[in-house]
Parts: C-alpha cells; sequence; structure tokens
C-alpha cells in the first residue's frame, strides 16, 4: 500500500542543509576572529619594529668613536629608514636623536643638558622632553629626560644617546573604523669611546634639524 503524500515530514526529518546553515551563522564570527588576530599581530610587529629603529639609532650613535660629525648622524638616519621602509616611516614616522650630558654646573644649578639634538621623519612630533640647549646653564632638566619613573641622565665626563621615535599606525584592514594612533618608544645607549661629545659638519651637511 503506497504511503501518503507526507511533504511536511520528510522536510521536518531533511538534515542535508544544517551544516550549511550553521557554518553561514558562524561566519560572520570566525571572519571578525580573523581580522581582529591579523591587525593585532600587524601593530604588535609594528611596535616590535618601532622599537628596534629606536633601539638601533641610539646605539650606532653611541657607537661612533673620537668625535661624532654630521655626516655620521647621515649615517646612523640612513639605517633608521631603511629598518623602516616597510612602514613608510620616513614619512609616518620621526626620530628625536638627543646628546644628553652633565652641564657641568653646582649646586642648585647642576643637572643634564642637551648639547645637540637631530630629528628624522617627516611625522609632525616636538621632542618631549626638550630642546637642543636645555639644561645648559641650570636645572631645568636636573633629572634627565623620559618618563618620571625612568629618567636617563650621563654620568659626567660621558654623554648618553637619548632617542624618541614615534610613528603614525594606520589600522591594516579597517582604517575608517579603528583610526589611526601613535606608537611611540624611547630608548638610550652610553656613548662607547668617545671622549669629544660635541657635533661637527666638516662637510658642511644640511643639519638634520628638529624643526
Amino acid at each position: 500500500m503506497p504511503y501518503p503524500f507526507r511533504p511536511f515530514a520528510d522536510l521536518q526529518r531533511d538534515e542535508r542543509g544544517v551544516a550549511i546553515t550553521e557554518f553561514s551563522l558562524a561566519l560572520p564570527a570566525l571572519l571578525i576572529l580573523i581580522l581582529g588576530g591579523l591587525e593585532v599581530s600587524n601593530l604588535a610587529l609594528t611596535h616590535l619594529r618601532v622599537s628596534q629603529i629606536a633601539m638601533t639609532v641610539a646605539d650606532n650613535a653611541g657607537r661612533v668613536r673620537s668625535t661624532i660629525d654630521e655626516a655620521d648622524v647621515y649615517e646612523v638616519f640612513a639605517g633608521a629608514d631603511l629598518m623602516g621602509r616597510k612602514l613608510d616611516f620616513a614619512e609616518r614616522g620621526r626620530v628625536v636623536l638627543s646628546s644628553v650630558e652633565d652641564n657641568g654646573r653646582s649646586g642648585a644649578n647642576r643637572g643634564q643638558y642637551i648639547r645637540w639634538q637631530r630629528c628624522f621623519g617627516a611625522k609632525e612630533v616636538d621632542p618631549a622632553y626638550g630642546v637642543e640647549g636645555d639644561g645648559r646653564d641650570d636645572a631645568s632638566l636636573a633629572d634627565g629626560l623620559g618618563r618620571p619613573e625612568k629618567r636617563i641622565a650621563a654620568s659626567r665626563d660621558t654623554a648618553v644617546m637619548f632617542v624618541e621615535a614615534s610613528y603614525t599606525y594606520e589600522p591594516l584592514l579597517i582604517p575608517d573604523g579603528f583610526g589611526s594612533s601613535t606608537v611611540r618608544y624611547e630608548t638610550a645607549f652610553n656613548v662607547r669611546e668617545r671622549d669629544n661629545f660635541a657635533i661637527t659638519n666638516t662637510q658642511a651637511l644640511t643639519e638634520n634639524a628638529c624643526d
């Protein structure tokens, strides 16, 4: 005896489209997780690269022997440019290199001073702690440069290469949704094998001023 036509009962037992339906429902959340993971990874890599740029500039500037010249600064910044090309750092970043020393004063005027300062990169950001010449005759930089909990100061008869590196980070996938932010790092290295801390310009090069 033939069974009566029961389309709704057959449809109720049909599970062939369940997996596709479940996948389509989960897909938006899965995409958000994947895109979010890519964004976090890209931001972490950017932090690493900016940190490395800051460290390399300070280290290389501190390694220059005998005396430092504007030509040496050009070479140091060329290295920063090379390291930052994947980030377009020259256009979206800024490195501030400051030579910090004890000002040689005594009493209430003793402190640190910025003997010279040079910059690289088109990002418009001012040095955070002072400009060239600050602290020379007073204690305006008594504790050195850096955040309050991590001040950097040079001992007498030596100098410290203090670097501030800033970079405008644009989100990789949804720039309009998240907006830009600034990635910033600071680091410092002591000068090694150099007892003349003034900067020369034997080739009459254009200074990488922080204007």
